[in-house]
């Protein structure tokens, strides 16, 4: 079964995929409460019913995209991961799945796109110390490496939370430094760009790529975009 928060329509806003037209299938429920979530209603507030896989398998395959992204929440979590990634593969499908890299799962896919939460991802109240206490699963993030091609994206809001990545990057020989994005947190076009001003050189100088965060320049943070 799997608990469905939405089915849609875009283009990648972030990674090595960024522009390819591409339908998101987001999971609802998540193991972490990231204080900047951008989908509260997968994760705080997890909305939906939960289905068999197939139906929303078949509504994925209905609009007739190659690329598919799923997502969440945390969407390794939901046993039906399994089938669901093996039956869009076996469809024809590119399937990326967008992970904090806390869960492991027999999964096919063809990018693992990684976001480590990083300590400046701990909430205030209640869920601080589960939320600490499941962020950061290196034996995770070293399987998933053995066993896919994974990218990593690290989203930074000031220059001490892009040095905190590249930190974390230096205990992860295994990554491909051109497959990790440092990113500039936002929710407008405006914030984007002045924090890509300062993140874009620091990338280049570490040997990284600055990602672009093309659906908040495009639709800001509205929903199902």
């Amino acid at each position: 079964m799997l608990r469905i928060s939405e089915i849609f329509r875009s283009v990648q806003g972030e990674g090595s995929l960024t522009g390819t037209e591409s339908v998101f299938l987001r999971t609802s429920g998540c193991n972490l409460r990231c204080r900047w979530c951008d989908t509260p209603y997968a994760s705080f507030e997890p909305e939906g019913v939960a289905r068999p896989y197939a139906e929303p398998l078949r509504a994925v395959l209905d609009y007739g995209v190659r690329h598919v992204v799923l997502t969440g929440g945390e969407p390794l979590l939901p046993r039906d991961a399994t089938p669901l990634t093996a039956a869009l593969q076996e469809a024809g499908r590119h399937v990326t799945i967008e992970t904090a890299a806390t869960v492991l799962r027999d999964v096919d896919c063809d990018l693992m796109s990684i976001s480590p939460k990083r300590a400046n991802s701990a909430p205030e109240g209640r869920w601080r110390d589960r939320h600490e206490a499941a962020r950061d699963r290196p034996d995770v993030v070293r399987a998933m490496l053995d066993r896919h091609r994974c990218q990593f994206k690290f989203v930074c809001q000031t220059p001490a939370d892009a040095e905190d990545a590249l930190r974390y990057l230096d205990a992860v020989p295994a990554a491909d430094r051109g497959l990790v994005f440092l990113m500039p947190e936002g929710v407008d076009a405006e914030t984007l760009a002045e924090r890509e001003a300062w993140l874009r050189p620091l990338a280049e100088a570490a040997g990284v790529r600055f990602g672009r965060r093309l659906h908040v320049e495009l639709f800001g943070d509205a929903r199902g975009t």
